[in-house]
């Protein structure tokens, strides 16, 4: 029988569930134990494709297409594999999911109540993510802080679950925060108690208590946390503030976390081989010189926007040895200042994003890097920015456009999809998910690869407007990717530039700390005036 790890948290929000489950994820993996993860919502959104990236930070998309939260992408890029819709439930889908069944009649004219309905529609998606993924455990993390109206429904659905499959099959896990006190130098455990308590009024007594903290935990502190909190000792696993994420599972496994899980579990205690993970945890943290890489956004003000963006920079940059240095640039102070911003970098990232603001400091920057000799990595919208700009210069003329940003454009280089021109609902309607794409030889795009056709996530409506092909191609503009019909241009570069390429896919979200994405890997290459090709660009996990 599938085994059930949840994780739920308390005192405040972001107060690192995601990083904990995947690390959890990590250490399991390394005792050979198959894992699937789930992440639960509360909002009442069907998923967060409709959200500002202020509301919630990035959305990552999974390989079959769905729309999710930004956890999904740490459980991804830590245990190494490719999760599903099923591994995203929202308070949303669930409601839409029960109004369904009851517009047919599927209940049989009874009245539906949150208990047990809405509460057997919950179970039923971990039920449904475990016979999915066949793993032996599925770890869901429960989204929210314990107390929130919302997530009521969430917690009576985990607590049901140890008495459905049994209560050897189900572990709770709280990750809490001690707040730290500077007028007494104290860490405060009052908080984690209340949250407990909270928890147990609900009717679930945690089984293990993840302490976050900036600051050492100190035996006695763990001693309390235990006593009053009606745990083991070496279940209170304290787990300080870390300058690499990529480090939690190491520092969880040495507090002996996984030993723990799995004699509670009744898995098989093999002894975790997190060698590989500690070296490439080490070669991170390793000084190393530093390579400094504009990223020009509509949102860097939340950095959590572009998450998989920097960390796909970052797992290039250890493989190349270096430390990304990375300059948060406002498109819109491009707008108002020029480029000045962007004279000390090696290298420009522009990522995706929606609508007209901010976008003619985008042109700015590929402008600066075109005539510059900068190597530029454009990221869907940033692909769009790069073709702008590039038929501006061959066009000779300012008004070559998207109709995103200007519908009555001259020019319309980026134009709606076809098949986006009837569309009414905004909510799941774009082109999302894995696409194969066709690669040109000789082309960087190709060389990167090392692949003739590779699988790539997208998520947009609007694409290089074939019109527009011939002018641009003769002007310079490579073609290098296309769909498998030729029909839709999936990776656009410029000749005789070191490199300046844009793709209208997001391959940050197939980035691996271990196996950097082929793309941002030879763009960071040539940011250090390196290009190392021909070789299977694999460190060892």
């Amino acid at each position: 029988m599938t085994k059930y790890i949840f994780v739920t948290g308390g005192v405040v929000s972001s107060v690192g569930k995601g990083i904990t489950v995947a690390s959890i994820g990590r250490i399991l993996k390394s005792r050979n134990i198959s894992v699937s993860v789930q992440k639960l919502d509360p909002y009442i959104n069907v998923d967060p494709g409709t959200m500002s990236p202020y509301q919630h930070g990035e959305v990552f998309v999974t390989q079959d297409g769905a729309e999710t939260d930004l956890d999904l992408g740490h459980y991804e890029r830590f245990i190494d594999v490719n999760l599903t819709a099923a591994s995203s439930v929202t308070t949303g889908q669930i409601y839409s999911s029960i109004i369904a069944q009851e517009r047919r009649g599927d209940f049989l004219g009874g009245t539906i109540q949150v208990v047990p309905h809405v509460i057997n529609e919950i179970k039923r998606r971990f039920r449904e993510v475990a016979r999915e993924s066949e793993a032996s455990v599925v770890i869901v993390e429960v989204g929210g802080t314990v107390g929130d109206i919302e997530g009521l429904p969430f917690i009576e659905a985990i607590r049901q679950m140890r008495s459905d499959v049994g209560r050897e099959n189900v572990l709770y896990v709280h990750v809490t925060l001690l707040p730290y006190l500077s007028s007494t130098g104290e860490l405060k455990t009052k908080p984690t108690q209340h949250s407990v308590n909270e928890l147990r009024r609900i009717g679930i007594q945690p089984d293990v208590i993840v302490c976050r903290s900036d600051y050492p935990i100190t035996d006695e502190i763990r001693d309390k946390i235990a006593l009053f909190c009606d745990v083991d000792r070496r279940a209170v696993v304290p787990l300080l503030t870390l300058p690499i994420i990529y480090e939690t599972p190491l520092v969880l496994e040495e507090a002996g976390l996984g030993q723990l899980v799995v004699e509670m579990l009744d898995l098989p205690r093999l002894n975790g081989d997190l060698s590989e993970w500690h070296t490439l945890v080490e070669r991170m943290k390793e000084p190393k010189e530093p390579l400094p890489i504009a990223i020009v956004g509509k949102y860097v003000e939340l950095r959590d926007s572009y998450i998989s963006v920097r960390e796909a920079l970052r797992h290039a940059a250890a493989y190349h040895n270096r430390d990304i240095e990375i300059h948060w640039i406002r498109s819109e102070d491009l707008e108002r200042d020029g480029d000045s911003l962007l004279r000390c970098v090696q290298g420009i990232v522009v990522p995706g994003g929606f609508g007209v603001r901010g976008i003619e400091g985008m042109v700015i920057a590929a402008r600066y890097a075109r005539e510059n000799q900068i190597p530029y990595l454009g990221l869907c919208l940033g692909m769009h920015v790069m073709v702008i700009e590039y038929a501006r210069q061959v066009l000779n003329s300012p008004e070559p456009n998207s109709t995103e940003f200007d519908l009555e454009t001259p020019y319309p280089v980026i134009d709606l999809l076809p098949e986006q021109r009837a569309v009414q609902e905004k909510g799941g309607t774009m082109r999302l998910g894995g696409y194969p794409c066709h690669l040109i030889k000789g082309t960087r795009a190709a060389s990167a690869y090392g692949e003739n056709v590779v699988y790539e996530r997208h998520r947009h409506r609007f694409e290089f407007n074939n019109d527009f092909r011939g002018t641009l191609e003769r002007g310079g503009l490579v073609l290098s990717g296309l769909s498998p019909e030729g029909r839709l241009v999936e990776i656009s570069e410029l000749r005789d530039h070191p490199f300046m390429v844009g793709t209208q896919f997001h391959p940050e979200f197939r980035s691996r700390p271990n196996r950097p994405h082929p793309l941002f890997r030879d763009f960071i290459g040539a940011a250090s005036g390196v290009l190392r090709e021909g070789d299977q660009h694999t460190l060892p996990l």
